[in-house]
């Protein structure tokens, strides 16, 4: 019975291949899925290994979990089951998730704060000024 297994904190520059050539010590590998950012396409530094057996799979984890490699030690473990995504979680049904909006130097700024507060707004301050030194007359 074959068995998955995550691995963390693997150095952003691994590939599926790096991660062949580490995993195949523990046994023979079913396949591999590294995480990647779906915008970017880079490596989120984590990935799941599905091993032939659990025999190999109980090896990979003694073998390499805690293992120094470049920068970084590896945490390799049983993978858990993927939680189910619940309905209504996120941006709410029917209106999509508001874009940041870009500063004037082009840098992204903070989402705005909430209905009702303008983001220029400090709460209790009566026409959204800020407490600066008052003029003198």
């Amino acid at each position: 019975m074959s068995k998955e297994l995550y691995v963390g904190r693997l150095p952003l520059e691994y590939t599926e291949e790096d991660l062949r050539r580490l995993f195949a010590v523990a046994g023979t590998i079913s396949y591999i899925h590294l995480v990647t950012d779906p915008r970017s396409g880079e490596s989120k530094g984590c990935a799941y290994v599905k091993m032939n057996s659990e025999k190999a799979a109980k090896d990979a984890i003694e073998c390499l979990d805690g293992a120094k490699i470049e920068h970084t030690t590896l945490q390799v473990s049983i993978a858990r089951p993927q939680k189910p995504k619940v309905p209504g979680a996120g941006p709410r049904p029917g209106r999509p998730a508001r874009p940041a909006r870009p500063a004037a130097d082009g840098a992204e700024q903070p989402a705005a704060r909430g209905p009702g507060r303008p983001a220029g707004r400090k709460p209790g301050k009566p026409g959204g000024h800020g407490g600066g030194p008052k003029k003198k007359r």
